[in-house]
């Protein structure tokens, strides 16, 4: 109901209010209690060294406006990756491609489906421009193509696929994409999310390069806040073809990207080696802890990415709630998936040999308790 107070200030457009703000994983730990961070899915290795010094050789030069497209970082991303630079933009984090994208191919009257327990920032995108969400149950906590297709109307113009999804660790195998793709009508836009691509060690998985080289309708979305430790950067890149680019490059911000993130992003993609020590650390640890928390007696939703999704026993005393206050008090901070479709669930970021042992000594207590 639309007041008299409402009539006599700026209204925000339909659907803005329909958005709950995202709220991030908690950072905080106790007084003198050490903090270790495991909610937001950051490397703990941290960033390459050799991106610290280029940020470092960067700051003396603080004055000058970065080069407005990232070419820099292009050629960077593209040498490493076997891609047509031409076909990559940059973007202040992947969450901005994705906004951008919605702003440009979605309209009031317009339907964009996401799945059930997809990333949050999809619906808050969609929301954003006057569109209606249309929601794709999953199975088993994963992605199934035949509920996407179902919900495809003559209304719907875009699918986000989060692959490897988000809080669930779960894949698409790459047939599956295909089939989801050249079943969408050519007007649909699919928007592969790879933000955890480079952690996935499985023989039928792509993230996409192929369909968007092969196809007018599919982008590709990454991150460099993973496995290249650069979350403090804010640094995302989509790889596109070139009548997306072009519509992009209409409507992006000039200086998207800052010179300290050009810097650090071209020196991480290139050391190889560090994103091969993050890569195998991530591989032993996400093993061990997936062991671990069975033995514990608790159900792992089986991840490929550099979380678990650790599900707890529906009883008052050891329930999700409860072990993340338990765990909070003693420095180590999970996050809370309820948002997600998992009101008795905590995610956990694969953190430091200290870190991992940690929370598998307090959840062992706190399951005794």
């Amino acid at each position: 109901m639309t007041t008299a107070q409402d009539q006599a200030r700026p209204q925000p457009r339909k659907g803005i209010l329909d958005i709950e703000a995202y709220v991030p994983g908690k950072s905080a730990a106790p007084a003198g209690v050490k903090l270790h961070k495991l909610s937001s899915n950051e490397n703990p290795l941290g960033p390459s060294p050799k991106a610290i010094e280029a940020v470092r050789e960067v700051a003396a030069r603080l004055e000058f406006y970065p080069d407005g497209s990232s070419l820099q970082l292009r050629e960077a991303i593209a040498e490493v990756h076997g891609l047509n630079a031409a076909n990559i933009v940059c973007f202040n984090g992947s969450d901005e491609a994705l906004a951008l994208l919605s702003r440009i191919y979605l309209q009031p009257g317009d339907e964009a489906i996401y799945t059930e327990h997809g990333f949050l920032a999809y619906k808050i995108c969609i929301l954003a421009t006057g569109a209606t969400q249309v929601v794709a149950k999953e199975k088993g906590e994963r992605v199934d193509v035949d509920a996407i297709l179902a919900g495809v109307t003559p209304r719907t113009k875009m699918v986000f696929l989060a692959n490897p999804n988000n809080p669930t660790g779960t894949y698409v195998p790459f047939d599956e994409v295909r089939r989801l793709q050249a079943a969408l009508p050519r007007n649909v836009l699919l928007i592969l999310d790879a933000a955890y691509a480079e952690f996935v060690r499985r023989n039928d998985y792509e993230a996409g390069v192929e369909l968007v080289a092969g196809a007018e309708n599919v982008v590709m979305t990454r991150t460099f806040s993973k496995v290249y430790g650069l979350g403090g950067a804010r640094i995302g890149w989509m790889y596109a073809p070139a009548h997306i680019v072009d519509a992009i490059e209409r409507v992006r911000d000039p200086f998207n990207v800052t010179a300290t993130a050009i810097a650090a992003g071209t020196a991480a993609v290139r050391d190889r080696a560090h994103v091969e020590r993050a890569i195998a650390h991530n591989e032993t640890w996400l093993a061990w802890l997936t062991e671990q928390f069975i033995e514990l007696g608790l159900r792992v939703t089986p991840s490929v990415g550099n979380f678990v999704l650790i599900h707890f026993p529906n009883e008052a005393a050891h329930s999700a709630t409860e072990a993340d206050a338990y765990l909070t008090a003693r420095g180590y901070i999970l996050r809370r998936v309820a948002g997600y479709g998992f009101p008795n669930a905590l995610r956990m970021t694969v953190g430091t040999e200290e870190a991992n042992r940690g929370v598998v000594a307090a959840l062992t207590e706190f399951l005794k308790s």
